[in-house]
């Protein structure tokens, strides 16, 4: 019977010692899923409060943006305001422009055909008046005819034109000029040097002096001179050329002015 119980204790003992172990071992495996659970419960802590700032930041960002935004509005209202007083203004600048268009029109209506009369008694003194440098005048008219046409010159500038060619033939009366050309003497084109005095007289004389000529604008004729104008008219086309001072009156066939009617 002793036998028994003994063998009975010592069992009892290991088998208390193994439920022991086994207890140790569960508690030890519950302990770590307790720590592991923390650990991820940390985390994801960390993760959220992470997302949190995030959001926070964005939020934030959105908010200085969304003020930027507003401000930036009120400046486009302030601009378009201001835009809108802009365009009323040219508006009516438009509106002014529109009736001084209309009333240059107008102007340019009535100024073309004055200039186009003008061109013509301009083209009709010169075909009547004495015929000193004739090819380079009939040019002018021709450029000025040209210039009538054109529709990319404005009137303005057409009428300058006609203008300053009325003050170069005005200023040919006060001209005392030498300048070389033709002329048909007893039927033979001969080259010869012209003397122009203002529209007072127009002389001529050839190249070897031997022969010399005035044109007589009542007959509208070249007329032979006597000899005795050779050396006078000579000695204008020298003074008139800067080849010689103007110190003595030259005595030149100057024609009687007319008797007023």
């Amino acid at each position: 019977m002793r036998k028994i119980s003994v063998r009975s204790r010592v069992l009892c003992a290991v088998v208390g010692v193994a439920l022991s172990g086994v207890a140790s071992a569960a508690s030890a495996d519950t302990l770590d899923q307790i720590l592991q659970t923390g650990i991820e419960t940390q985390k994801i802590a960390q993760e959220s409060q992470q997302r949190i700032d995030k959001l926070v930041d964005q939020t934030n960002d959105l908010h200085v943006k969304y003020k930027t935004v507003l401000k930036e509005i009120e400046g486009l209202r302030v601009y378009n305001r201001q835009l809108e007083k802009q365009i009323s203004n040219q508006e009516k600048e438009m509106a002014e422009l529109n009736d001084s268009i209309d009333r240059v029109t107008e102007v340019e209506r009535q100024i073309t055909p004055l200039m186009l009369r003008m061109v013509d008694a301009l083209e009709q003194f010169i075909e009547l008046d004495v015929p000193f440098q004739l090819d380079v005048r009939r040019e002018g008219i021709e450029r000025l005819r040209e210039l009538m046409d054109r529709s990319d010159v404005a009137a303005s500038e057409k009428f300058r034109n006609v203008l300053e060619a009325y003050q170069i033939e005005s200023a040919y009366g006060r001209t005392f000029e030498a300048y070389e050309g033709t002329i048909d003497i007893e039927g033979q084109e001969q080259n010869v040097d012209f003397l122009q005095v203002g529209r007072i007289a127009l002389l001529f004389q050839t190249r070897d002096g031997e022969t010399s000529g005035a044109w007589n604008q009542a007959t509208r004729e070249w007329e032979i001179l006597p000899d005795t104008y050779r050396s006078s008219i000579t000695q204008g086309l020298r003074v008139a050329r800067k080849q010689a001072a103007a110190d003595r009156l030259l005595p030149l066939p100057i024609p009687a002015p007319e008797k007023a009617q």
